[in-house]
């Protein structure tokens, strides 16, 4: 007897039920209409994007402890961490100074500024104020005495990662000195906490789209799309640069590890199209983590390289900072030299290691480095405030993919990367399933699936490499 073949119809809203990556497009698309039609309904729901966000942001501190201190103690060697955070930072350096000197050079070639003959005088800058809260970014010695814990408590509870990575690295040091024998019950606790908080970040990932539909929704009616014209060259220079910049960071890629960035991206649909969605690369930080970890690379590279990539590593704040100094100096209608462009980028490569997690922080870049240089007006600054929303998708995705391909680049040259199961990963023959009882998304994939079971005939979840 033949089998019946389902309807068109019945496909598509099995797809639409089990498919993470239609749910969220979907949502993306109604929020857009939403925002655009009924403004002040997209203003009410923005409490769905900023709960999900908040959700998110409550099991980063513990995932990224875990993930650290198992990483160090399955490594069994401080030494080899500390080269993979050295590596890290040289690779985090190149990285977001080509994307500053890369920015500059666009700026200076399209002009995106010219022409427009702004009086900074008239400019209300009330507003900028505002979205600063009056803040300062943090010196160097503040920064360093920051990422230094005063409490192991409000580490967690600040969700300060650079001082969860601190405590994370000195509690695998412990494990490692004291040896497993002295401490056999810390290491499969901390393995079971991890368990749990990856079960929790996919039963949160489930309201992904309730976020996507609210964030869009805000960002549309508050903002509309007139923007666009007013901006439009503005906006076209940054995504053209952040879309050159990914290419030639996908060749990087492709020479470091012999991987494709456009096989990572379509591995990782799901969280790309949520972090542009919600305008927010932590929504998806544990998720990525888990991506990459079950894309062969190893524990300790993963946990050290991508949480500190979050402060390290702004590749696309890098782009939009240098693009945007060069902007306002065009539209009030100052000529820099190039000495005054070198002292941008060496301004750039301080300030952007302090941004993240504090309020307004492109602003506050900006005017930091419009008064070092002394020609531009600080009040210029809110020229960008119209555009600043509109620009969170380039910065998102940008730094995002950039801190993927650090902890591949990274974990190559540490020799941490299971080079064979990464390709096999990103052509879908091992297939991802973090919720293991999910298994209508399972069936989707069955005959791919077949073929890479576990021994229970079921495809491999996300977990880390070596961790069996």
């Amino acid at each position: 007897m033949p089998l019946s073949v389902p309807s068109l119809s019945r496909r598509a809203a099995r797809h639409l039920r089990t498919s993470l990556f239609t749910q969220v497009a979907c949502a993306l698309v109604l929020g857009v209409v939403v925002g655009r039609l009924w403004p002040d309904l997209g203003t009410a729901v923005q409490p769905l994007g900023d709960g999900f966000v908040r959700l998110i942001k409550a099991v980063i501190a513990p995932l990224v402890f875990c993930v650290v201190v198992t990483g160090i103690a399955h490594a069994g060697n401080l030494r080899a961490f500390g080269r993979i955070g050295l590596k890290a930072l040289i690779w985090f350096e190149v990285a977001t100074t080509f994307a500053l000197v890369l920015g500059l050079l666009a700026a200076n070639l399209v002009q995106p500024g010219a022409g427009m003959n702004v009086d900074p005088s008239k400019l209300d800058t009330s507003s900028v104020d505002a979205r600063t809260g009056g803040g300062t970014l943090p010196s160097t010695s503040e920064f360093i005495l920051h990422a230094l814990p005063e409490s192991a408590v409000g580490a967690f509870a600040e969700n300060s990662l650079l001082q969860v990575l601190v405590l994370a690295c000195l509690v695998g040091a412990a494990l490692l000195h004291l040896g497993l024998t002295k401490v056999p019950a810390i290491l499969p606790a901390i393995n079971q906490v991890q368990e749990i908080v990856f079960a929790i970040v996919g039963f949160v990932m489930r309201l992904a789209p309730l976020a996507v539909f609210g964030a869009t929704a805000h960002l549309v009616g508050e903002y509309g799309l007139g923007v666009m014209s007013t901006y439009g060259k503005l906006i076209g220079v940054c995504y053209a640069v952040a879309l050159l910049f990914l290419l030639l960071l996908a060749v990087a890629l492709k020479a470091f590890t012999g991987l494709s960035l456009w096989k990572f991206v379509r591995y990782t649909r799901e969280e790309m199209l949520l972090a542009l969605g919600t305008a927010s690369s932590e929504t998806v930080m544990p998720r990525m983590m888990q991506k990459l970890r079950h894309a062969g690379c190893r524990d300790d590279a993963v946990g050290l390289v991508v949480p500190t990539g979050y402060s390290f590593n702004l590749d696309g704040a890098s782009i939009y900072l240098s693009i945007a100094t060069l902007f306002i100096a065009q539209a009030v209608g100052v000529d820099l030299t190039l000495g005054q462009q070198v002292t941008v980028v060496l301004m750039l490569m301080l300030t952007s290691k302090g941004m993240a997690g504090v309020p307004g922080s492109a602003f506050l870049a900006l005017s930091a480095t419009a008064s070092a240089l002394g020609v531009i007006p600080a009040g210029a600054v809110a020229l960008l405030l119209g555009v600043d929303r509109i620009m969170d998708s380039m910065r998102v995705a940008t730094n995002l993919l950039g801190n993927c391909v650090a902890a591949f680049a990274v974990s190559r040259w540490e020799g941490a990367l299971d080079t064979t199961r990464a390709k096999q990963v990103l052509n879908g023959e091992v297939v991802f399933v973090p919720d293991p009882d999910d298994t209508a998304a399972a069936q989707e994939d069955a005959p791919v699936q077949a073929e890479f079971a576990g021994p229970a005939g079921k495809p491999e979840r996300g977990h880390p490499v070596g961790a069996d």
